[in-house]
């Protein structure tokens, strides 16, 4: 199911001259605030226009200013879930639920309502008010809710920015449950390089209106020109490979990509099995000899591609190691004391414990 976007749109100050194509999956909208990813959302849902463009899901035109078709939002059948839930308050989570399915013709059966509970771990609230949910729970139904409405295309945006570091956590995995289990192509909006990382299959990067960067997730967020984009706390790589053995004594994966191998701690995940780890930036040290007697079991070898300096005393170090991108952060002192250069060999070493696999 292709959806193909094009828009040229202008409000105040502000102009939009975006264009991307999402041939399913989840395709995220990454970038920093104002670059126009909300104005893209509200544009396919219908409670905006452009004054030039079209948009095309799956063969239907959905927008075409040239021949002046616009599709009313309720007949798209895209769904939405926007960063504040917009549950109705008066209303149980099984009746917030069930106002989803008002607007299909040929509602779900109970069968597809029960399974969208279950995916989302919903079956204990459906008897509450929203109330007394927490902030994850609520986007849960929420999403529940869009799913309900038999949507051809789930349009998500920045569901989480609501949300503190613990609820965003709760919350991530039925959003990978989500991408992993029901067909439907997503637009995710996010300006958190983490949520992207974890989520997205392709990445479309806006900057200022304008789309700068299109791709696979792990060629996007790892270019150092996007690095700079993301919150420093959140800058990293990821990294995509595959499960080639598991120690059951210490809980240990062997994961290999391009040439190289990292020892991570988790639970048991099938031989073969494709994984991503995000690996931050603040993990990774930097060492010129190769270092002995250290506990990090995972040291990988490379040259210095790129140092890009901080304005808060810290310096991000861009690695090449055997084809596999690394970023470390380190403070300038560290950096002169070690007199880094770019094309210089180095020995990246990270925690094993800093290490976190996900299913793609």
């Amino acid at each position: 199911m292709k959806l193909v976007f094009e828009a040229r749109w202008k409000l105040g100050a502000f102009q939009l001259d975006a264009a991307f194509t999402s041939e399913g999956g989840v395709t995220a909208l990454f970038g920093p605030s104002g670059s126009g990813k909300t104005s893209i959302i509200r544009m396919l849902t219908g409670l905006a226009h452009p004054d030039e463009g079209r948009v095309i899901f799956d063969g239907d035109v959905i927008v075409d200013t040239t021949r002046g078709i616009s599709i009313p939002k309720h007949k798209r059948r895209f769904g939405v879930v926007f960063q504040d839930n917009r549950l109705f308050p008066h209303l149980s989570v099984r009746q917030n639920l069930n106002y989803g399915r008002w607007f299909v013709s040929k509602p779900k059966n109970d069968d597809s309502f029960a399974s969208i509970v279950d995916l989302l771990g919903l079956n204990f609230l459906l008897d509450r008010r929203p109330i007394n949910l927490s902030g994850g729970e609520k986007q849960r139904v929420a999403i529940g809710r869009a799913l309900l409405s038999s949507p051809r295309l789930l349009l998500m945006d920045e569901p989480l920015a609501a949300l503190d570091e613990t609820r965003k956590l709760e919350i991530l995995p039925y959003l990978e449950a989500l991408r992993d289990q029901m067909n439907i192509p997503i637009i995710y909006v996010s300006h958190s390089v983490t949520e992207v990382a974890r989520l997205a299959d392709k990445v479309v990067v806006l900057d200022n209106g304008s789309v700068t960067m299109a791709g696979p997730v792990a060629d996007v967020l790892n270019q150092p020109s996007v690095s700079s984009m993301q919150n420093r706390k959140d800058r990293g790589t990821l990294i995509e490979g595959k499960v080639i053995q598991y120690d059951i004594k210490h809980r240990l994966m062997t994961i290999e990509f391009n040439s190289n191998h990292f020892f991570v701690p988790g639970p048991e995940i099938s031989i073969g099995k494709t994984v991503r780890m995000y690996i931050l930036a603040k993990d990774v040290m930097l060492s010129t000899v190769y270092p002995e007697g250290v506990s990090a079991l995972n040291i990988l070898r490379g040259e210095v591609a790129i140092i890009l300096s901080n304005s808060d005393g810290t310096v991000d170090v861009h690695i090449e190691c055997e084809g596999t991108a690394l970023v470390s952060r380190i403070t300038s002192l560290s950096r002169d004391r070690l007199k880094l250069t770019d094309g210089m060999m180095v020995y990246a070493i990270i925690k094993t414990v800093a290490l976190e696999s996900r299913g793609p």
